[in-house]
Order: structure tokens, then C-alpha cells, then sequence
């Protein structure tokens, strides 16, 4: 029986991309991380940037490739963790010479989601105190200038 199935390479860091970018130039790279910021339409192309916990690369795809991606990493969001298949350009032509990856396929490996910052009690209590300080000096200071 003959099973095909995609297979895809060990992705390749920000750092190994940008310290061995002319080796890296023109080759098809596996790149794998978070979506962070916005994804941007322009056309029927988008550009998204997507961050390994280094740098962030950004990735120039179709934008049929970025309807499943929801969540983009930001204060109140972790991004969709992606794996990105495409060309990496050192320096690229068709966009005045940034560093980027045009996509070739991008698969999505872990959905986003909402990111909870819990309430400290501490800064709870600390910014009750500091009313309550502010009122009581308020407070003398009238009792002051009324004598």
C-alpha cells in the first residue's frame, strides 16, 4: 500500500536565519512560532509576523493560506502557533529589501486563545491603602485651614 503524506523538515530558527542568511537566500526553510501583531490583507496577499520567542520574521503569503488563523499574539491574546513552509529571501526585491518568507504552505499547529491576566491582591491592597492615605491627609488639611 503507497501512503502519501506531507513531510515536513526541522524548522529553522530567527537566529540560525539571520546569522546564516546567504546561506539560508532562495532556499525553501521550514519556519515554526506564534502569530504576532496583526495580520495584514493587502490585496490577495497578507503579510503576518511570526515569532519564535526570539525575533519575529515576517511572512508573505496568499491570503487564502491565513484564513484559519484567529488569534494574533498580543497583551490580551496568545497568537496561533504556525509552521510555515517557504522561500526565505535575505534581503527581498519585491519588498524593498526586507528580510522575509514567502509562503508556500502554512499549517497551523496549535490554535490561540485568549490570555487571562489575573487580578494581584497586592496591587489590589496597595491601591486601596493609597486612597485611603490620600483621603485621611485630605481629610487634615481641611481640618487644618478651618481652624
Amino acid at each position: 500500500m503507497l501512503s502519501i503524506s506531507n513531510c515536513y523538515a526541522q524548522a529553522v530558527t530567527s537566529l540560525d536565519l539571520l546569522n546564516n542568511a546567504k546561506q539560508y537566500d532562495g532556499k525553501t526553510v521550514n519556519y515554526r512560532g506564534e502569530v504576532i501583531g496583526d495580520v495584514m490583507i493587502r490585496g490577495n496577499y497578507a503579510w503576518l509576523n511570526v515569532n519564535d520567542g526570539t525575533i519575529a520574521i515576517g511572512i508573505w503569503a496568499p491570503k487564502e493560506m491565513v484564513q484559519d488563523i484567529h488569534y494574533a499574539g498580543n497583551y490580551h491574546t496568545k497568537g496561533d502557533i504556525v509552521e510555515v513552509s517557504g522561500t526565505f529571501h535575505q534581503s527581498c526585491l519585491e519588498h524593498g529589501g526586507d528580510l522575509d518568507i514567502h509562503a508556500i504552505e502554512i499549517r497551523k499547529i496549535t490554535p490561540g486563545n485568549f490570555d487571562i491576566h489575573p487580578i494581584s491582591k497586592k496591587k489590589v491592597f496597595i491601591g486601596i491603602s493609597s486612597l485611603i492615605l490620600v483621603l485621611l491627609f485630605y481629610a487634615l488639611k481641611k481640618i487644618i485651614q478651618s481652624k
